[in-house]
């Protein structure tokens, strides 16, 4: 097939990008999959929307029929932010369906080939949109002037700084801790534990998840081996929770989190992800650029936020200053 023109119309292109336009615009979020698994999504936000906990000071007490009290209604507001963000890319059909039909010719054997569609290539390019915004889910920072997914929204890491500039993410407040070494081998157990034992017991009550790097999750896999290697328990060298844990403190280690100096303890349920989907807002359009060449033009909705930093819901640990 090298060199073989596979002709798909623009006309093609068109008609998918108007019957497929859900599925296209949730391919990023697809995408995105190995990382939001261990969030929640939050479907049908376009830019703002208040999230928060609520809580109160009433009581029951024993029975008396003259006592009454003030009922204190606290809500904690957070604002979940999602921002339009648009894309403008060309692409060359023939290539893109060269590449697929090869794809194919390789998962399914010859005798399995079809010829690829405008669909196909459509969710090739929605599809690679995915990896940026993977990246950016913890380190973007929101500029308004940006040319780059880093630049649409404000990622987790990101908030939490400004959290701490602001002192509501504090040790004074319970949900901040800061490393004194860096870890290693020998002392990532240690560190761990450490981590589990300062947690507020309703916290420590949940079921939690430890989103830490790849290289912090290598460090407690290989501090467990030297120290409990010949223990009847330790049957596996991955280790899924912290020792100590009752099972509920998950150590879920993130590509995305491999330059974050952040680990962050908090049930699923805590770290929002907003993106709309619902409205006829969003759109995909192919349109012809020049001879031979398309564009790819679409836009959607995406931000992350805390739905509370309350001590009861989430513990941020900051490692230790590089030596």
């Amino acid at each position: 097939m090298a060199g073989q023109l596979i002709a798909i119309p623009l006309s093609e292109f068109q008609e998918a990008a108007t019957k497929w336009r859900k599925e296209l615009l949730y391919q990023p979020i697809i995408g995105c999959h190995d990382t939001l698994q261990h969030m929640t999504p939050r479907p049908g936000i376009r830019y703002k929307e208040n999230v928060g906990t609520i809580s109160g000071t009433a009581q029951f007490a024993p029975y008396k029929p003259s006592r009454s009290s003030d009922f204190n209604l606290n809500v904690e507001y957070r604002t979940l932010e999602t921002f339009m963000g648009s894309v403008h890319c060309k692409f060359e059909p023939n290539s893109a369906a060269s590449t697929i039909l090869g794809y194919m010719a390789a998962t399914k054997g010859d005798g399995q080939m079809r010829a690829p569609t405008a669909l196909h290539v459509l969710t090739l390019i929605a599809k690679g949109l995915s990896e940026k915004l993977n990246d950016a889910i913890w380190n973007g920072e929101r500029n308004a002037n940006g040319d780059t997914t880093h630049d649409l929204f404000d990622g987790f890491d990101t908030i939490t700084q400004m959290e701490i500039d602001d002192d509501n993410i504090s040790v004074a407040n319970k949900n901040y801790m800061k490393l004194t070494e860096e870890i290693t081998t020998a002392n990532a157990l240690d560190v761990a534990k450490e981590i589990l034992y300062s947690l507020d017991p309703r916290l420590r009550s949940q079921d939690l998840i430890m989103y830490c790097s790849q290289d912090f999750a290598d460090k407690y896999n290989e501090a467990m081996l030297l120290t409990h290697g010949g223990i009847n328990y330790y049957n596996s060298f991955y280790q899924n929770t912290v020792e100590g844990s009752n099972g509920k403190l998950h150590i879920v280690p993130l590509f995305n989190k491999a330059d974050s100096k952040f680990i962050h303890v908090t049930p699923k349920s805590n770290m929002l992800v907003g993106f709309d989907q619902m409205s006829d807002i969003e759109s995909v359009m192919v349109k012809e650029y020049e001879p031979f060449i398309l564009s790819y033009i679409a836009t959607m909705f995406f931000g992350v936020q805390f739905e509370s930093i309350d001590f009861r819901k989430l513990k941020v640990i900051e490692l230790a200053d590089a030596a």
